[in-house]
């Protein structure tokens, strides 16, 4: 957290083009959205929070944020801010924030004086859209998370060239190593600087490979901790935490984005473990006593094919009246996961699974996860089920929320739910095979099961029509899929597709997550644990508006609502141009903030601030995955407090208002029965016995679980990458069709379709190479030129090799080539990449362009992805057009 001091408006920065992306831009529209990561310069990320080692630990970062100002205005607008803020845990590049916990301030002294101060700074940015704020640094109030793990290289050629200047002084000491002798750690995060590390205090087996010359340490990924940085050095300087290989084997590299998210990979301690019951489990008869019955239900899952932890079931029963009774039943987690025990502790701490392509990091133990908490089919489980009447068109006529004994019939997955869903099934037909679907178990078959699927089906439809006429958004960016051998080896991408058997099983968790949002927020209104998701970042979204009103299309973003149905028209202009809708659809998500958990007692106050833009309902919250989230463990167990007071409530009473009258947990909430004197007692004793967390500790509870989602979601992102990379790095050349999005002199920017991300290629000042940039008509014309070498700033030797941005294949036999300013000197593709390479191009249906490549802004060209750094820097992949020339 630093302290930041503004400078007046006359010395802000222009910033360059009409689409410049700024992801420091504070905006606050009628103050009803505060972007934090604009105010302070803090390089915060979102997953290194806390040491590793740390791990035992239970303190959560406080994520409160406060603004202090100082305030000279001119005519109403400031001349000068300083502005005060904690980051906490909030920024990464395109990831943005959501301010739940900033507007604590509401119950601080001067509140009032802090949101006028920032109105003015984001009236007067608004105002001035092509500036740029600038100001300084002017004092450092506490220190960033995340100097507590950065991870790099260690930069020997450095370190040698400082001990072989230095060799007199340590004569003179008779000393083999100076007591300042150092070493640079190179981050892979370019934003940080070096990290100077002295060499005396490096570990033992690092210090023995520099002595014995070993420069292979130099590929080795390595984390250490920045501890201080003195104002006369230009580096900060640090110690090493830990030392995980090669940069370019993938264990290392998961081993490090594990550790720089504080990710806990150790196994559940023994005090955990000893909560689980002994197996082999089975039904508690009280258990079976004490809940309701529900094995007579035709009730099934329906995951992904690979799933093991099956936390949520679905049925459904048409009614006399016409209305259909769908049953929403997830798994009991909190039955076994009971509060302030070890199991507890641990599952707080953890606060979410962690998924990594090929491998789950639990938050809960296999036991509970995959075998006596997971729904699986043909054998009895504890649930917490809501019976929901829906009539025709989709709405809650009543309900019913409890504990229930279920039994699933059946497990599907998407892809036999789709099945289902696609066919006319007659299932006397021959064409019809059991043996292709999964067992059904118990006294139905599978027309019990079709029947249902198509029943739940139809209903879904009708609520996602319902969802999206009332101004719900959905955002479908492409999700690449990396495909694995038999060895665990990628050797393909692909993108998912999300079916509509996928779609069905989203609007019952979504109606699933609403209602208990509902029910535990009306009972419990200071302490119910929700999750709002704030307004767009109103600067990238004029961005975004602009850029699709550069290329003809309109974008409303007046409401949620107005985008999807915009994204709607965009999607039926462009049937016939699938690429570029996709393009429109990673604009529209920039502006986009990411959702979060909060208490609602902090925003008593701003109830309008409690609601989930993209979903359009006024409260939300988590309810039906606890096997994998912590807090549904915390909602299922406020929702028990909110029953328990319902029961307590009518026994005392129920000869007053009717025994069967649910007051708390049914559609119409008795706000006169939860305020009276016997309903607060039933609602504090029942919170009581659920452990039902105050207000103060639910805060720091969704303060964490917000930290450890986003760290989850860094670890997910990172490890997608790394397997991209390892793909291109084994198949050395890949190639894909790109869309041009940008034009000039000098580079274009470019959607790369194979793997759906931006990237640049530059053509300026490159060896034999020839840009011709016609500005009236945005044009660019490249041509080969191999006699072409002219001076540039800083000496020849500067300019860009022309393999640096083409891959030229020969146009006889499409052998590739790369040119070095002449003829004569072109080499085959021997020379650059493997067997492997050209026969994976030979094979490819992407065909090189040739030269002279005329484009304009939109355009479709080929280009050759590959593998950078590993072992000497961080992962990326290097692209460049894909060409063909007979003047080589």
């Amino acid at each position: 957290m630093v302290a930041i001091k503004l400078d007046p408006l006359p010395l802000w920065t222009k910033m360059k083009g009409p689409n410049v992306t700024n992801n420091n831009t504070a905006v606050l529209e009628g103050c009803s959205n505060l972007v934090e990561d604009n105010v302070v310069g803090d390089n915060n990320g979102e997953g290194n929070r806390s040491c590793p080692a740390q791990s035992k630990g239970e303190s959560y970062p406080c994520l409160e944020k406060r603004y202090i100002y100082e305030n000279n205005t001119t005519q109403g607008l400031p001349n000068h801010l300083s502005l005060i803020g904690l980051t906490g845990c909030d920024n990464n590049d395109d990831l943005h924030y959501d301010a739940s916990a900033s507007l604590k301030i509401n119950s601080r002294s001067g509140q009032s004086e802090v949101m006028n101060a920032v109105e003015k700074l984001c009236l007067l940015v608004n105002s001035f859209p092509s500036k740029r704020p600038t100001g300084r640094v002017i004092a450092v109030i506490e220190r960033s998370p995340r100097r507590e793990c950065i991870i790099g290289h260690l930069n020997v050629k450095q370190w040698v060239f400082f001990r072989d200047t230095n060799k007199k002084d340590a004569r003179k000491n008779k000393n083999l190593v100076s007591e300042n002798e150092y070493i640079h750690l190179r981050p892979i995060d370019p934003k940080f600087p070096n990290i100077i590390l002295l060499v005396r205090e490096l570990p033992e087996s690092i210090a023995k490979r520099l002595k014995s010359g070993d420069g292979a340490i130099e590929m080795d990924l390595v984390a250490a901790q920045i501890d201080d940085w003195f104002e006369e050095s230009p580096f900060p300087e640090g110690h090493i935490l830990h030392i995980f290989g090669r940069g370019s084997e993938i264990q290392p590299q998961l081993d490090a984005i594990l550790f720089q998210n504080a990710i806990c990979t150790s196994e559940f301690s023994p005090e955990a473990l000893s909560c689980l019951p002994h197996v082999p489990w089975e039904l508690p008869l009280k258990e079976l006593q004490n809940r309701t019955d529900l094995r007579n239900l035709c009730i099934f899952t329906i995951d992904p094919s690979t799933a093991t932890d099956l936390d949520d079931a679905l049925s459904i029963e048409k009614l006399p009246n016409g209305n259909y009774r769908v049953g929403i039943h997830i798994t009991d987690a909190s039955y076994f996961v009971l509060p302030d025990t070890a199991l507890d502790r641990e599952a707080k701490f953890r606060s979410t699974s962690v998924y990594m392509l090929q491998k789950k990091l639990p938050m809960l133990p296999a036991l509970i996860s995959e075998n006596i908490g997971s729904l699986n089919p043909g054998v009895d489980r504890l649930a917490f089920s809501m019976l929901l009447d829906l009539n025709v068109d989709g709405d809650v006529v009543d309900r019913w929320i409890g504990r229930t004994v279920i039994q699933s019939c059946c497990k599907l997955s998407y892809e036999h739910a789709q099945d289902i869903i696609d066919r006319d099934f007659d299932l006397e037909s021959s064409t019809f095979h059991e043996d292709d679907y999964p067992k059904v178990h118990g006294h139905f078959d599978w027309s019990d099961v079709i029947t249902s699927l198509k029943s739940l089906y139809e209903i879904s439809k009708v609520l996602k029509y319902k969802r999206f006429t009332g101004g719900a958004l959905r955002l479908d960016n492409p999700k690449i899929v990396i495909l694995f051998d038999e060895n665990g080896i990628p050797y393909d991408s692909t993108f998912s597709e999300q079916k509509e058997s996928n779609f069905l099983i989203e609007e019952y968790m979504l109606l699933a997550n609403t209602t208990a949002a509902e029910v535990i927020c009306k009972a419990y209104p200071d302490v119910a644990l929700l999750r709002r998701h704030p307004e767009p970042n109103m600067q990238k979204l004029r961005e975004c508006t602009a850029f699709c009103q550069k290329h003809g299309l309109n974008l409303d973003t007046s409401s949620s609502g107005h985008i999807h149905r915009s994204l709607e028209k965009i999607k039926k202009t462009l049937k016939d141009d699938p690429v570029l809708y996709d393009i429109f659809i990673s604009y529209a998500t920039r502006p986009m903030q990411l959702a979060s958990y909060f208490c609602s007692g902090d925003f008593k106050d701003n109830e309008h601030e409690w609601g989930h833009y993209a979903l359009a309902v006024p409260l939300y919250t988590h309810f039906t995955s606890p096997l994998r989230r912590y807090p549904d463990i915390v909602v299922h167990r406020t929702l028990l407090a909110t029953i328990e007071a319902e029961e307590i409530y009518l026994k005392q009473v129920g000869k007053e208002v009717g025994a069967k009258k649910r007051c708390f947990t049914g559609t119409n909430f008795d706000k006169k029965a939860a305020e009276s004197v016997e309903g607060m007692e039933a609602l504090s004793a029942a919170a009581l016995k659920h452990r039902v967390p105050s207000a103060e500790t639910l805060a720091v509870i969704a303060a964490h679980c917000n930290e450890r989602k986003r760290a989850s979601r860094n670890v997910k992102d990172a490890c997608e990458r790394l397997y991209i990379w390892f793909l291109l790095k084994q198949q050395k050349v890949i190639l894909s069709e790109a869309r041009i999005l940008g034009l000039g002199p000098k580079f274009m920017s470019i959607y790369i379709q194979k793997l759906a991300v931006e990237r640049r290629i530059y053509y300026d000042e490159v060896d034999g190479l020839t840009a011709e940039w016609l500005e009236a008509t945005s044009t660019l014309v490249l041509s080969i030129s191999p006699n072409k070498r002219a001076s540039r700033r800083g000496g020849a030797n500067k300019w860009r090799s022309l393999s640096d941005s083409v891959l030229l294949a020969c146009p006889y036999d499409l052998k590739v080539t790369t040119d070095n300013s002449k003829q004569n000197d072109a080499m085959e593709v021997d020379a650059i990449v493997s067997n492997m390479d050209k026969q994976h191009i030979s094979q490819s249906a992407i065909e090189p362009a040739f030269f002279p490549l005329t484009v304009h802004l939109l355009s479709t060209i080929p280009v050759a992805l590959h593998a950078v750094g590993g072992d000497d820097g961080p992962l990326d992949f290097g692209v460049r057009l894909y060409m063909s020339s007979y003047f080589v």
